[in-house]
């Protein structure tokens, strides 16, 4: 939908967005997977700066930020306590290793949904099962998504979740989890409080779905305003980059944001915390083949 907005106001538009230098994305996993489709169909317009894959975007907002609204929005829509309970977290990206990061600290025994052998691994070394939701849905006190997928949550599975079951999104739009299924004539709706809802099923047991399958974190919890301080200012700095570079540098294609720059937007913030850089001598940068001031890491380095 957010890509489908962009194109048709890119095309309406297109003189103003060429003089700017191009557009910049900032926001969910699908997002630069569409631009990328765009691209090798030859429908991109101007350049695009995929910033959702910076490194000041998967840290600290995916990872960092969601470590924190997973536990708010969980507390403020159902006033759980995390200690003891069956979660299952689907997908171990950077928003999936803050939701078990955060929920494991609180005593929760957590295990994972995985595609991906690497991620898979990793949640391994940090002491997660790695699971097939299939198989342990009948046990779940909570289900949380966040793959930035499509019917992950499949409404066979929601048929075989236990009563009083907490079902959440934490990954992308409302198409993680099948609601729509759940709007059949079999089924009742019931409002308990603003975000949350009960489903009923002919037997009586109740599912607990929040915010109708939409980001908790952006529906049911606040978004810390320093966090919100670095998106907006790796979305600016890469306008800033598309506006700024010399003709020719960027076509119609899809690009990252120099490290440089994703450097740059995490200095600015050190001072918050009163920290200070250590600076490299004449010789420790020529020994490691880098400037003294950067970038320190390669543009593959997320």
């Amino acid at each position: 939908m957010q890509l489908q907005i962009l194109y048709t106001s890119v095309q309406l538009d297109l003189a103003r967005c060429i003089l700017f230098g191009g557009v910049s994305i900032y926001a969910f996993p699908l997002c630069p997977i569409r631009l990328y489709q765009l691209s090798k169909a030859g429908k991109l317009c101007v350049p695009a700066m995929n910033v959702n894959d910076s490194v000041t975007k998967q840290k600290f907002d995916n990872l960092y930020c969601c470590r924190e609204s997973i536990l708010d929005g969980l507390k403020r829509t159902t006033d759980i306590m995390f200690g003891g309970k069956q979660v299952v977290v689907c997908g171990y990206g950077e928003v999936g290793k803050g939701c078990c990061t955060a929920l494991k600290a609180l005593g929760a025994i957590v295990c994972i949904t995985e595609i991906d052998p690497i991620c898979a691994l990793q949640a391994c070394m940090d002491g997660f099962r790695v699971v097939k939701l299939s198989e342990v849905i009948r046990q779940m006190d909570v289900v949380i998504t966040c793959t930035g997928n499509k019917n992950i949550v499949s409404r066979e599975q929601l048929d075989r979740m236990k009563n009083g079951c907490i079902v959440c999104n934490m990954g992308h739009s409302n198409t993680e989890i099948d609601v729509a299924s759940l709007r059949s004539p079999e089924l009742t709706w019931e409002r308990v409080r603003s975000q949350v809802d009960h489903i009923i099923w002919p037997d009586g047991k109740r599912v607990v779905l929040l915010a109708e399958g939409r980001l908790l974190n952006l529906s049911c919890s606040t978004v810390p305003t320093f966090v919100l301080s670095i998106t907006a200012t790796t979305q600016a700095l890469a306008l800033i980059e598309l506006f700024n570079a010399p003709e020719g540098r960027y076509k119609q294609d899809v690009y990252l944001l120099p490290k440089k720059m994703d450097e740059y937007v995490a200095s600015l913030h050190l001072p918050n915390f009163d920290a200070h850089l250590t600076e490299l001598s004449d010789e420790q940068a020529k020994y490691m083949g880098l400037n003294k001031n950067g970038p320190f890491k390669p543009n593959y380095y997320r």
